[in-house]
């Protein structure tokens, strides 16, 4: 099974749900959107050749410069049968960060939907707990976005030049 067998029947099953289509260092990669990402991902496990039944990691991406597709959820599966991997991006808007959860189909998506959650604010709608899981509950911004400077420019005790600056 190649990388070009899979996206091509991909393409044919689902011709306006796959954009931006990449291979680098041999990984297959596209994006898709929230709405076609669990019959996608369905479709994959499901398939009879494929059988993308493994979801090696589940994380989110913080984009601020790109409008309309601030916040992102990376999916990678995995075909344990035929040693390939497969990897999925789906955007959209910090102002509606919602996305089906992966529940339905990997019980492993649980808890990485569940960090992603904690730390950039996805919202994974039917998710059976969707709750924190490493920050403390009071917390009341998403650590992992980049809304904050990295450095407290406050700081009079730092000299550049030991930081190679």
């Amino acid at each position: 099974m190649t990388n070009q067998e899979v996206i091509d029947d991909l393409i044919q099953h689902y011709p306006e749900a796959i954009s931006d289509v990449d291979e680098p260092y041999g990984l297959l990669t596209f994006t898709t959107t929230g709405g076609q990402i669990i019959p996608l991902l369905r479709y994959l496990y499901d398939h009879p050749a494929f059988q993308f039944q493994f979801l090696t990691d589940l994380c989110g991406i913080h984009y601020p410069h790109h409008p309309g597709k601030e916040l992102g959820v990376i999916y990678h599966v995995h075909s344990l049968v035929h040693n390939v991997r497969v990897r999925i991006k789906v955007f959209f808007p910090i102002g509606d960060p919602h996305v089906p959860t992966a529940t339905v189909l990997y019980e492993s998506a649980n808890w990485m939907e569940r960090e992603t959650y904690d730390f950039y604010g996805v919202c994974f709608d039917g998710h059976p707990n969707l709750v924190r899981i490493l920050n403390v509950d009071e917390m009341d911004y998403f650590p992992l976005r980049k809304e904050y400077p990295l450095e407290d420019a406050t700081r009079r005790d730092k000299n550049d030049i030991m930081f190679g600056r």
